[in-house]
């Protein structure tokens, strides 16, 4: 209960333990859950397969268990992918988890790969952490790319949204039934004509969504686009836009990339410019102070697309 003035080593997990334990490796985001115990996702096995799953530290053991959520991780699951946000969700108050499948790629992928269709997820999952089995699946479309899933924080709110990456779209899920969930479409960011890019339209590749303490507001930020959005919540089954901001993006003035049509804005925005010096990149991952008044944002996806399509933030 009180501050911590010096952080120890408590515990010491070598990977060789979580190779024989439960054939896993390359060990990557990490979720609390509600019981105390720790979810960690891992990016393939110890043989380098891209094959995907999970592994639980258990509270109180010296070790991980090898029957996480996804114990049938060919099957349910997918195949990992090297992940920057978080794959997790738990509803605080219920044995409740939603994970979504991110896909398949080499870090070596081209940026052009980045838009490739038939290699990302496309589906939502819901575990029952009780008993470690898949509850349901939801299919969210060919190469849809969900990225982030959010529950919202009233404990007795059994809703939340995840964010599609490459289809634009954002859906709200809620239980329906004691046992069943129900997923709707509730945001969709349309990709824009371009010239002087490498597709003719260019989505919007939304790589982050995070909630307000209170539930009252959903923020949303689009690394290719280059805008951050504020959705008010007062409807959570109708988010509705009231704050957009650009923070760099690959559509501003004076860029290689011109629009040609946009269903949304009338102009193209300027540069971003802090302190006379041109911020580069768009935004990514972001995080909201408690009291909701600072968004911290990032501007670096993965070093690879970060060179492909940002060479100005790696140099």
């Amino acid at each position: 209960g009180g501050l911590c003035v010096c952080v120890n080593v408590f515990q010491m997990i070598e990977p060789v333990d979580v190779f024989w334990k439960c054939n896993k490796g390359y060990l990557a985001t990490v979720h609390s859950l509600p019981n105390g115990d720790i979810l960690i996702a891992n990016m393939g096995d110890p043989a380098g397969n891209g094959k995907g799953g999970d592994a639980i530290g258990e509270r109180g053991r010296a070790g991980f268990s090898p029957n996480g959520p996804s114990a049938a991780s060919a099957l349910a699951t997918g195949r990992a992918l090297p992940s920057p946000a978080p794959p997790y969700s738990s509803a605080v108050s219920r044995p409740i988890l939603a994970s979504r499948c991110r896909g398949c790629a080499c870090p070596e992928r081209s940026g052009e790969g980045l838009v490739s269709v038939g290699v990302y997820g496309r589906r939502l999952n819901f575990w029952n952490l009780s008993c470690h089995t898949l509850s349901q699946c939801f299919d969210l479309g060919e190469d849809s790319l969900p990225l982030n899933v959010r529950f919202l924080h009233n404990p007795d709110a059994a809703e939340g949204y995840v964010s599609c990456a490459l289809s634009g779209v954002t859906y709200r899920f809620c239980k329906c039934e004691a046992s069943c969930w129900e997923v709707e479409e509730v945001i969709r960011i349309p990709p824009i004509n371009v010239c002087g890019w490498i597709m003719p339209k260019m989505p919007a590749f939304t790589t982050d969504i995070i909630i307000s303490m209170d539930d009252r507001f959903l923020y949303l930020s689009n690394w290719l686009h280059g805008d951050i959005r504020q959705y008010e919540l007062s409807k959570t089954c109708k988010p509705r836009l009231v704050g957009q901001v650009f923070v760099g993006g690959l559509l501003t003035r004076c860029g290689s990339v011109s629009v040609c049509r946009d269903e949304e804005l009338k102009c193209q925005p300027e540069p971003l410019v802090v302190k006379c010096k041109r911020v580069y990149g768009g935004p990514c991952k972001m995080q909201l102070s408690l009291d909701g008044k600072r968004l911290y944002v990032t501007n670096s996806l993965y070093s690879t697309w970060d060179k492909e399509f940002y060479p100005c933030v790696v140099r």
